[in-house]
């Protein structure tokens, strides 16, 4: 069954027919020193989906602010009318291109309208000015990432095409050809995400077969957002290569299966000092008064998203309620078991979708536990 899904795949997938060796002899031929090729990638309208396209600079950048700004066409990415398509990407981090190597470097952005004002989907531009004022309390993020590979076809990867894989149980961080699928794409994105400078802490095969989890973290700030988008893109970009495909749905598949979370670890520097559970707890509290703010903004569809799997089973909790509490993972809330036994620490948000934006995630956390707006 294996090698005929396998021979399945290559036949319905264009980019996994093609002859990967020949691109070598091109990436291969010397260019001048100083030409660099810089892929810009932004969030289009959906506010879960990403794009790219490529310039050549003439100089090797030092920083975001020498990179020039560009636009693209609006219209076609849910942004703009078409009369007035012009939209305007503003870098705002870089990072090395494990693609073409060298000098040559991939580009996070932001988006702004043509009047100068962010577009709708630009969650970066109030998350980063949250994050300057909540600064002295220096929060760091974690982020941990889970993802399912499908098919060509929209299947999940390697489950039989006319019904379903044993139960759930096995998979998790398991081993062998009948309890993962696709570990090489796992490797290569966590060994690209290492190369292009992303802070990726580790990957793990996850509770549903065909599923799996990176994590990015600890990262202060804002540069979780940035690092975790690019660690999108580059699990996009790779899978294209070997013809699968990636999603971030947070239910890919209806009925007794696991969905997808972005489990979200916070903590300030009083959390991680002696006594912090204290400012966990208190934390804790002040989130227990926000729920329905943040999960509005804890996936693209103010909360639609996550209904599919914020069901209290299959290790969430209800959407409808606010729940707190010490290694229970089917809480809102959970603080690790070291977190309690240690007195100080960090506490894991679980309700964050797989297909969150980071940015809309860190701003309520923060908004929330150090603004106490």
């Amino acid at each position: 069954m294996h090698s005929a899904m396998s021979a399945r795949i290559l036949e319905d997938s264009p980019n996994a027919r093609i002859n990967k060796t020949i691109l070598d002899r091109y990436l291969s031929l010397p260019l001048q020193e100083n030409i660099v090729q810089a892929t810009y990638v932004w969030i289009d309208g959906t506010g879960e989906d990403l794009r790219c396209k490529d310039r050549t600079l003439d100089f090797i950048p030092q920083s975001p602010k020498e990179l020039p700004v560009w636009n693209y066409d609006g219209s076609s990415c849910y942004q703009a009318e078409g009369s007035n398509s012009d939209t305007y990407l503003y870098p705002v981090a870089i990072y090395k291109d494990p693609f073409r190597r060298g000098n040559n470097i991939l580009v996070m952005c932001d988006t702004y309208k043509f009047d100068g004002t962010p577009t709708d989907t630009n969650k970066r531009k109030t998350c980063l000015e949250v994050a300057n004022k909540c600064a002295a309390e220096e929060p760091w993020f974690g982020i941990e990432q889970e993802y399912t590979f499908l098919d060509f076809d929209g299947h999940p990867l390697g489950w039989p095409k006319n019904g379903f894989p044993g139960p759930q149980g096995p998979y998790y961080c398991g081993v062998g050809a009948n309890k993962v699928y696709a570990r090489d794409i796992v490797d290569a994105h966590y060994r690209a995400c290492l190369y292009a400078g992303i802070k990726v802490s580790g990957t793990n095969a996850e509770v549903m077969p065909a599923q799996w989890e990176f994590q990015v973290g600890p990262c202060e700030g804002i540069s979780i957002g940035d690092d975790l988008w690019m660690a999108r893109f580059l699990l996009h970009r790779i899978s294209e290569e070997f013809g699968i495909v990636s999603t971030l749905d947070p239910k890919p598949m209806p009925g007794d299966w696991n969905g997808a979370g972005a489990h979200t670890n916070v903590s300030t520097k009083a959390m991680r000092e002696d006594g912090g559970i204290r400012d966990i707890e208190k934390a804790v509290a002040k989130l227990s008064k926000c729920h329905e703010r943040h999960i509005r903004a804890y996936d693209p569809k103010q909360g639609q998203d996550n209904a599919r799997r914020l069901t209290g089973k299959h290790e969430t909790s209800s959407i409808n309620d606010f729940s707190a509490g010490v290694a229970n993972r089917g809480c809102s809330i959970r603080i690790p078991r070291g977190v309690n036994d240690d007195g100080k620490g960090y506490f894991e948000d679980r309700r964050p979708s797989s297909n969150c934006d980071p940015y809309s995630v860190v701003e309520a956390i923060l908004r929330t536990i150090c603004l106490d707006e």
